[in-house]
């Protein structure tokens, strides 16, 4: 009888001690799994924090859009507390800004958001924001009616607000304002508002309205929409006034020159070269554009706010490294018998092609590339001809010389014409092959004062850091 005692309680001993065991592993799961739900609701609450954050700033630029101090006029981080609908402080987040470069709209805002129920815990969200530029395509056309030729080849979004007809090869989407229009090249009925009349590798015009449009890829890779909304031209006006006042406080500012205008040299080292244009070589019918004397007036450093504005024609040319300019050229007020004109006969180049170096060039006239310009003439710039055309006058005549034909013209960046643009006008009298490439940089990056297309700020991307 005692033995079976004995052994009860040795039995109660062992089961007892399993019991305890199990009970304190059961607890101690429970612990950490309370743990582990405390964390993991600290974590969540955290991350929204941090975007309440970026939410704020976000809020913030909308009303001082060039505020990136938060108000305070001095760095950061900019540090908030963060309440609920009790006010009641349950946490903090911390914001630190990275403005925009020299003529971007690019801001960048890192928030990090921790809780007062466990500030060991934190989370970071990375925002970048930017406001959208005038250089979203590679050409904008504004007011006449445009024709791209079967030996052009454009890597970019085309747009018109009038009539396109593209016989080359478009990479990208092409879109006018206009369902229809007749094209003024021809006679005949109403055609598509973007047209072709086809080329090598897809023969054959479109059909008339109001037949199906036809898909054509060979020549339209992305695409045509039409009719889409227009492009607002009239708003360059103002920014080129604006350019003006900004060169003339922080920039660089040239007067008339009191002869032909001005040939400005960019170069590597953060400076430019600027000459005064004493004569140009003799027309043969239109003007040639092309420097036959000058002289030399001053070496520049690239000035902080990037602005350059010339009060007369300029001729541009050279090569940039990691630079951020805008050459504008413009008499102002407004005046179509005073306008002036920007001319690129050499090559006007970047070093960098990933959005640190950026050319603008902005004629209140037309921007040309003149009779004695270069055989493989490359322009990397967004351009801007306000009231005029971009173009490569036309020189029929064989008096005008060999280098009225000229082989390949190349631009890197983007194009916008208010007139009708030409660059080719027979097998003898042009640039017989155009390459346009537009540069996506410049949409959120663009130039020093370049026109945007909105005065609020998108996201761009928003990634957990």
């Amino acid at each position: 009888m005692k033995s079976n005692r004995g052994q009860i309680l040795i039995q109660a001993i062992v089961f007892g001690s399993v019991a305890i065991f199990l009970l304190g592993a059961l607890l101690g799961w429970a612990s950490l799994n309370i743990k582990a739900g405390r964390q993991a609701f600290n974590r969540e609450s955290a991350l929204q924090i941090a975007e309440a954050g970026i939410d704020y700033y976000r809020w913030h630029l909308a009303h001082a859009p060039t505020d990136f101090q938060d108000g305070t006029g001095g760095p950061g981080p900019y540090v908030h507390d963060f309440r609920d609908k009790n006010d009641n402080i349950i946490g903090q987040f911390s914001l630190t800004i990275t403005p925009p470069p020299l003529g971007s709209t690019l801001v960048t805002i890192t928030a990090t958001g921790t809780t007062s129920a466990d500030p060991s815990i934190s989370r970071t969200i990375v925002a970048r924001l930017a406001k959208p530029s005038f250089a979203k395509y590679a050409w904008v056309l504004n007011s006449e009616f445009v024709r791209f030729g079967d030996t052009a080849e454009v890597f970019g979004p085309i747009h018109s607000n009038t009539g396109i007809r593209f016989d080359g090869r478009a990479h990208n989407a092409v879109t006018s304002a206009l369902a229809t229009y007749n094209d003024p090249d021809h006679l005949g009925s109403d055609e598509f508002g973007v047209h072709t009349h086809g080329n090598s590798l897809d023969p054959g015009s479109d059909p008339l309205p109001p037949s199906a449009v036809p898909n054509r890829p060979l020549i339209f890779e992305s695409g045509r929409q039409f009719p889409v909304p227009a492009v607002d031209f009239a708003g360059i006006t103002v920014d080129l006034a604006s350019m003006k006042s900004n060169a003339q406080a922080n920039g660089v500012y040239l007067a008339n020159s009191g002869a032909l205008g001005y040939r400005i040299n960019l170069r590597t080292n953060d400076t430019f070269d600027v000459y005064r244009v004493n004569s140009v070589v003799p027309a043969c019918g239109p003007a040639t554009w092309s420097i036959s004397g000058e002289t030399f007036i001053q070496n520049y450093p690239n000035p902080a706010n990037g602005i350059i504005f010339v009060e007369d024609h300029t001729w541009v040319s050279g090569q940039i490294n990691t630079a951020r300019l805008i050459i504008a050229s413009g008499r102002l007020p407004d005046s179509p018998v005073t306008r002036t004109n920007i001319i690129v006969n050499n090559d006007l180049l970047y070093t960098n092609y990933d959005g640190s170096d950026v050319i603008g060039l902005v004629a209140q006239g037309n921007f040309y590339v003149g009779l004695v310009s270069e055989d493989n003439l490359r322009v990397d710039a967004a351009i801007i001809a306000q009231n005029g055309y971009i173009s490569r006058p036309s020189y029929p005549s064989s008096s005008c010389g060999p280098t009225r034909r000229r082989t390949l013209f190349t631009s890197y960046g983007m194009l916008g014409s208010n007139l009708r643009p030409a660059f080719v006008y027979s097998s003898s009298n042009g640039y017989q092959s155009r390459v346009y490439i537009y540069d996506a940089n410049l949409l959120y990056g663009p130039p020093p004062s370049f026109p945007l297309t909105s005065d609020q700020y998108i996201t761009l991307t928003w990634e957990e850091k």
